[in-house]
C-alpha cells in the first residue's frame, strides 16, 4: 500500500548530529520518485529526485566513486 503522503526516515548512519537528511521511500513504486528534505527543516522544501537517479547516487557513494 501506498499514500500520496511521504513517511519520512533518516539514515541508519545518521549520528544524531543533526546535520542529516531524510528521504521518503514509500513514494518509490506509486510515483518513481523519492522525495529528499533537510531534517532540521521538516517543514521547508524537499527535492523530488527520480528513482533512477537516487539509486544511482547511492551506487556511487557505496563504490565511492562520487565526484570521481
Amino acid at each position: 500500500m501506498t499514500t500520496d503522503s511521504p513517511q519520512w526516515v533518516k539514515s541508519s548512519y545518521s549520528g544524531g548530529g543533526g546535520q542529516c537528511v531524510e528521504v521518503a521511500t514509500n513514494l518509490i513504486a506509486a510515483r518513481g520518485i523519492v522525495p529528499v528534505r533537510d531534517s532540521k527543516v521538516p517543514a521547508g522544501p524537499a527535492l523530488a529526485v527520480h528513482a533512477t537517479a537516487f539509486s544511482s547516487f547511492i551506487d556511487s557513494i557505496k563504490a565511492d566513486t562520487l565526484g570521481a
